[in-house]
Order: structure tokens, then sequence, then C-alpha cells
């Protein structure tokens, strides 16, 4: 259930990422440190003095998410994976100079999603009706840059907040620009503190008037409750570290690319405790899987002008970890600008991972393992991901509306050849 998320945010990222970059060929795009990229907006900094603080741009974003499958964790790697997801997220930047010239922006973001999962109805063994759940998402970021020295440096704090799961979550990012002004070193630490609620299918938990449930983690500790009647349910932390770093280049007016690399680092309750496992002599457990995990992925993208009304835009990472698992990903936008003021995008994206090294599917893990899953994110599988994107940008504003600078509609299919498919629908308004 948790990489439904993943997808529409993705998905919703790459509707603002494809409002950028629709400039002519004249116009020099800058990649950013991180994911996204930005354009210049062909202002000189030097020359921007509003001190007083003020509204620089505010972003909505709304996304439709529909999935469906036949192998879902929590009934043990068979079973009904439909899932429905709306999400909706704001984000408001505010912008202005300090004494010493520097220019500030403040990114104030809040992002709710609701969504429906037929397999939650198997947490338990009540065979109840669809289950549906929320999760809300705020997010406050602060950046100082100095465009005298080409640097920058921000902070910024997340929340989330869902029936099974809270996470708080800090960052430091830095960047610097070459002395040419044509390259950027970035750099970002990040730290997320979950705490995951200890969910367990009623066929695990005593039933009794009075309820003592003692939990052990996967990291050795344990936690209790005791209640009349219904037991409190215990919770157990998850900790991931990121450090990310990118370098990015403007090698020719038409060429610009960007090396990415990340080192995470995750401790704590990684498993979730109402995904099933059923070995292969018929008994059936929790999912359990180790304390700790280390990943690397690598990265790279490049951003190349063909002529003045079209943008190759293709991205190509590799990802590593200790669990046994590697991943490969390659994909390609072409921005075509049909007028100066619409455009359309079409993407395609290809996925392919090995199996990580504790996934066995339904009733084919061993009893005597150690660790164990059957959920399918950790499986051998490929995917391809791909639709279209269309963005109108008119002067005098969307349906001469002025503050509504830029619209934007895009639609991606998903599938895998294990039988998961999901479609995704989003719509970016952007208002300046």
């Amino acid at each position: 259930m948790k990489k439904i998320y993943l997808s529409v945010l993705g998905f919703s990222l790459i509707c603002r990422m494809s409002a950028y970059a629709q400039t002519s060929k004249d116009s020099i795009i800058r990649l950013n440190p991180g994911f996204s990229l930005a354009t210049s907006t062909g202002q000189d900094t030097n020359a921007y003095r509003p001190r007083a603080l003020r509204v620089d741009e505010v972003n909505f974003v709304s996304s439709y998410y529909n999935q469906n499958g036949n192998h879902s964790a929590v009934t043990g790697g068979i079973g009904t994976e439909k899932v429905t997801d709306f999400s909706n997220g704001i984000d408001l930047k505010l912008v202005w100079l300090n004494n010493a010239m520097n220019k500030n922006t403040l990114s104030v973001g809040l992002g709710i999603d609701h969504h429906t999962s037929a397999s939650a109805a198997y947490v338990s063994t009540t065979g109840a009706s669809n289950t549906g759940g929320s999760r809300i998402y705020p997010s406050l970021d602060w950046t100082v840059e100095n465009s005298k020295k080409g640097t920058s440096f921000g902070i910024g704090t997340y929340y989330s907040s869902e029936y099974n799961y809270k996470s708080l979550g800090a960052d430091l990012h830095f960047s610097a620009k070459t002395a040419n002004k044509m390259g950027e070193f970035g750099v970002k630490l990040q730290g997320y503190f979950d705490h995951v609620k200890l969910i367990y299918p009623s066929e695990f938990i005593p039933q009794s008037t009075t309820t003592v449930t003692t939990i052990t983690t996967a990291s050795g500790n344990s936690s209790s409750s005791e209640s009349e009647g219904k037991a409190r349910i215990p919770s157990s932390p998850r900790n991931t570290y990121t450090a990310s770093f990118s370098y990015s280049q403007i090698v020719t007016s038409r060429l610009q690319i960007m090396f990415l690399a990340d080192v995470v680092t995750q401790h704590g309750f990684l498993s979730l405790p109402f995904h099933r496992v059923y070995f292969s002599n018929g008994k059936d457990t929790i999912e359990r899987l180790p304390s700790s995990r280390f990943k690397l992925p690598l990265g790279f993208r490049a951003n190349y002008f063909l002529g003045d009304n079209v943008i190759l835009r293709s991205y190509y990472r590799y990802y590593t970890d200790n669990w046994g698992s590697k991943s490969n990903t390659a994909n390609l936008e072409i921005a075509y600008k049909v007028t100066p003021f619409f455009s359309i995008s079409p993407f395609y994206r290809y996925y392919t991972q090995t199996a990580a090294k504790y996934f066995a599917p339904y009733e084919q893990n061993s009893p005597t393992q150690a660790y164990f899953t059957s959920n399918y994110e950790y499986a051998k599988f490929n995917s391809q991901f791909f639709g279209a994107g269309f963005r109108i940008a008119p002067p005098k504003g969307v349906l001469g509306w002025e503050s509504l600078h830029e619209l934007e509609l895009r639609y991606g299919h998903y599938k895998q050849n294990v039988g998961l498919v999901s479609d995704v629908v989003s719509l970016s308004l952007g208002f300046k």
C-alpha cells in the first residue's frame, strides 16, 4: 500500500518538471540539485530588488490513481491489490531580500491523500468491506541564495501521518556554482524518523477480555500493552538517513547534464506486521525482514534542445542494496512545442529489478529461514510507464486569468509483467 504514494507523488513531480524547460533554445535551463529540473526565468538576480515579503508562486497539483493486481502482501502474495487514491497538494513560495541583498525563499506545502484498498479488509480475518484511509503531509523549506557567490543554503522539515505510521523529517541542503556559472554542485542531507504501528492480523492477536500484547521487533526490542477489551496498538521506530549529491553542467547552449548519487541507510522495524507469509508447509506467519538496510542509487540526466520546438529529456538510474536487489531505470520524454503557448510531452519509462534474497511467492518460503517476505515489491519483475502531458501557458493567463500562468494535464499508464497495472491522471495549476 505504501508504493501507491510514491507513484502518485512521483507523477505529480513529473507534472511540475514538464512545465519547465519549455523556453526557446536561447534560454538556459539550470539543472538544480535533487530530482527536479528548473528553468531560468531570464531575470538578472542582481537587478532583482524587492525587499518586502511577497508571494512569488502558488502551485496546486491534484491526482487520481487507480491500481489493480493479484499479488497482495496482506494475504501472503495472492489476492487483490485494488487501490484507488485521490491526492491534492498545494505549494506556496514566498520571497524577500535581506539586508545583504540575498534572496530568501520560504516554501510552505500541504498535501492530503485519501485512498481505498481492498486488501486492507484482510488485515483482520473478518472479511470486512473495502477499507479507506487518509494521509496528511505538511512541509516547510527555507533557502537563502547568494547570487554574487553563486551559493545557496537551506533547511527543511516534513511531517506525515497515516493510520499505521507517523513520520517526521528534516534536511539541510547546499549548492555552489562553478566560477564560470556553467556548473553547480549540490548536497542534501535528510533524516526521516518514523513510528510504525504494529497492526497484526487478527489470527495472531490473543482474544480475551483483558488483552496483553507483547511484540518483539526484528531489531530485538519488545513493547507491550494491556487494556480491558481492546489493546492499545504499540509502535516501533524506523529511521532513514540519506545523503544526496549532484553535479550539473551546461555543456553547450543545447546540452545540459547532471550526475546524481544517493547514500541511504535505514534502521529499525523495516517489516510490516500485517503482511502475511505462507510457508511451504502450509503454515502462515507475518513478514520478517532485517532491521537495517543500505541503498545506493546512481543517476544521470541529460536535456538536449533539438531545434526551437523540441526538447529531449532523458534519465537513467542504477540501484543496488544489501538485501540483494538491483534495478535499472531508463526514461525518455520528448517535449514538443506545438505553438509558443501550447506543448505536448509524451514519455516512456522502462524499469527492471532483481528479487531481494528474502522474497519468495505464496507458500514457497521455508520456515527455517531467518527472514522472509511475499511482498512483490521485493520480487523480480520489469515494468513500463508511458503517457503524455499537455501544457498551456498563454502570456495573458489561462482563460484570460492573468494570475493562472500555466495549466498542465498528464496521464500515465503503468504495468508490470507480474500482473500489476495502474492508471494515474494529474492536473497541475501554476499561479503567479
